[in-house]
């Protein structure tokens, strides 16, 4: 799908880290600096911001949504849930607590109507994207693609033209 766009898609994994035994220091590190070498070498972003792990995206992707925003590359991004970031944080608290959250009750959480944090969000949109909600059926998906396949298509033809 992707090289039918015109691209060739890398994807930051770390398999051949945990075949070697360096100790998690060591091996985190070499992660991290394959990762951002492997982003360095792109010339755009297509992030999957569906929640991960929480309320919010993989910290992870966030980061790389930074680290293409700051080299000026196209950033587009997804995600496969419907409901906008403020009103997944304020179902968050109504929960009981338990786990490590520093979040206080007098803090705001702040609703712009958007799908992540905004910075996040703002980042795509300042490099010329938009943030795709494509919820999927049911519980949000990580693995369905039909919003990465739209990202795809609208990044192909902006940077076709």
């Amino acid at each position: 799908m992707v090289a039918e766009a015109g691209f060739e898609g890398v994807f930051p994994h770390d398999p051949g880290f945990k075949r070697t035994p360096s100790g998690k220091g060591t091996e985190a590190g070499n992660i991290f600096v394959a990762n951002t070498e492997l982003l360095a070498s792109c010339h755009a972003l297509i992030a999957n911001l569906t929640p991960f792990r929480g309320v919010s995206a993989d910290a992870g992707t966030v980061f790389e949504v930074g680290f293409m925003f700051a080299m000026r590359r196209p950033v587009a991004a997804y995600t496969n849930t419907a409901e906008g970031y403020h009103a997944r944080a304020t179902a968050f608290r109504a929960r009981a607590a338990g786990l490590a959250d520093a979040d206080r009750p007098e803090c705001e959480v702040e609703d712009h109507d958007l799908s992540e944090n905004l910075m996040i969000e703002m980042a795509v949109r300042a490099s010329g994207s938009r943030v795709v909600r494509r919820p999927s059926a049911g519980a949000p998906d990580m693995a369905d693609l039909n919003a990465f396949r739209e990202c795809l298509a609208a990044l192909a033809r902006r940077l076709s033209s």
